[in-house]
This record gives C-alpha cells, sequence and structure tokens, in this order.
C-alpha cells in the first residue's frame, strides 16, 4: 500500500447557493437537524452568497459582529437570527415533531 497524499480544494456552501431553491432546499435540511448553531451557520452560509455587507446595515450590526454570530460558533439571541432571517427574505416557522402515535 502507498502512502498517497490526498488534497481537498477549498469548500464553501455559499458558492452553491445560487437561488431561491437551493437556499429553501439547503435550510430544509438544516431545520431537520434541530441545532441552533447549525441554523445560525446556514444563515451566515446564505448572508455570504447574498451580500453581507448589506444585511449588516438592514439588521443593525457590524459585518464583523454579523459573522460571528452566524458562524455557528457564537450563541446569537433569537432575535439576531429573526431578524437576519426576515432581512435575507425568510421566515422561521416552527412545526410539530414526527413522532409515532402512542394509542398504537
Amino acid at each position: 500500500m502507498t502512502n498517497q497524499k490526498v488534497s481537498f480544494g477549498h469548500y464553501d456552501t455559499a458558492e452553491y447557493l445560487q437561488n431561491e431553491e437551493d437556499i429553501a432546499a439547503y435550510l430544509e435540511a438544516i431545520m431537520e437537524e434541530n441545532d441552533p448553531s447549525l441554523l445560525a451557520a446556514a444563515l451566515g452560509d446564505i448572508a455570504r452568497a447574498r451580500n453581507m455587507s448589506q444585511l449588516a446595515k438592514e439588521v443593525g450590526m457590524s459585518r464583523e459582529g454579523l459573522y460571528k454570530a452566524l458562524s455557528g460558533e457564537g450563541n446569537p439571541a433569537y432575535a439576531t437570527i429573526s431578524k437576519v432571517a426576515n432581512a435575507l427574505g425568510l421566515r422561521l416557522t416552527i412545526k410539530p415533531l414526527s413522532r409515532p402515535s402512542a394509542h398504537g
């Protein structure tokens, strides 16, 4: 067996979010995970696919602050998540979890 070095190019999700259908499918998959930090990071990906500087102005934050909040490492308040979603033309919704019936 030979030791071959494998190298991968830089991957950025934002590069693949080219239209509303891409964004909707991406967010639908993210929401299935039910992970707030993943949602924040996904909104960051969408923001980078669009215009982060303009979005920062719309939500009343600095560009750097918005990057930090949507990095997936931070812990943004729900108000921030909601403002970002609205500025991106998105609405966050809540739906019941699919669970088997207890009445078998």
